[in-house]
């Protein structure tokens, strides 16, 4: 079995639909998107389908979705994200379950594959979660290695939704053949993965990479048809 995660409580409405489907969730917490109503039906619903429950933080840029890299003080930074994740994790709490995992989003996930400053002082601020959650990040970045420096507990995530760059980074979402939603393209993407530990790159270079989770997005179109086809193709959670 492979596991399958998703960004939820993203305002799609779809988290009755996805859950069922997966195995673990990264719940927005009020930075990009979200509030306290729907951490609380996200949490409801990953309960109801034994779905691991994770935080799922960003800048706080609800204009931008938190896509875009903005430009924030770095204290004004760490208290949205403290705020984020304690919120959630109190919801969380109330209902006798423990995050499971933190994942960044967006501009903040992307910009830690490269810039190790940034990655520490992520890593800093969430370090209070370090013993019980795990950190969901990709391979070969700088989170990577910060995140094994600081002793955090690791996943290695790979989307079988988007195209990848030579260097094991996500091809921009303003660049042409970006997003795969294509569920016979997704498929393949997360067979190579799984059967090869390699990824094929936008230049058509097959490059080794690391995964124990493999994330498909909530808003990719066809994402109820993809996830359904994992399901069946690979005997994931049904």
């Amino acid at each position: 079995m492979i596991n399958i995660n998703c960004d939820l409580g993203e305002g799609l409405n779809n988290e009755h639909l996805i859950m069922p489907l997966i195995n673990s969730c990264n719940i927005a917490c009020g930075g990009h998107a979200g509030d306290s109503q729907s951490m609380i039906e996200c949490v409801e619903i990953s309960i109801e389908n034994e779905v691991e429950i994770g935080a799922h933080p960003s800048y706080p840029d609800k204009e931008n979705f938190g896509r875009k890299k903005i430009d924030i003080s770095r204290s004004d930074l760490y208290c949205s994200l403290i705020d984020q994740v304690e919120r959630l994790n109190s919801i969380t709490a109330s209902y006798g379950k423990k995050l499971h995992h933190i994942k960044a989003h967006g501009a903040l996930y992307n910009q830690m594959f490269t810039d190790k400053d940034l990655s520490d002082f992520y890593l800093d601020t969430i370090k209070g979660f370090k013993k019980e959650c795990y950190i969901y990040i990709p391979y070969n970045s700088e989170i990577e290695k910060s995140a094994l420096e600081k002793g955090f507990k690791i996943m290695y995530e790979a989307f079988g939704d988007r195209a990848y760059n030579d260097n094991l980074s996500l091809v921009s979402r303003n660049m042409k053949g970006a997003l795969i939603n294509n569920p016979k393209l997704v498929i393949d993407q997360i067979a190579n993965i799984i059967d090869s530990k390699k990824i094929k790159s936008i230049n058509d270079k097959y490059k080794s990479i690391k995964a124990d989770t493999i994330c498909i997005h909530s808003d990719t179109d066809n994402s109820i048809e993809i996830l359904k086809e994992i399901n069946k193709t690979f005997k994931n959670k049904k």
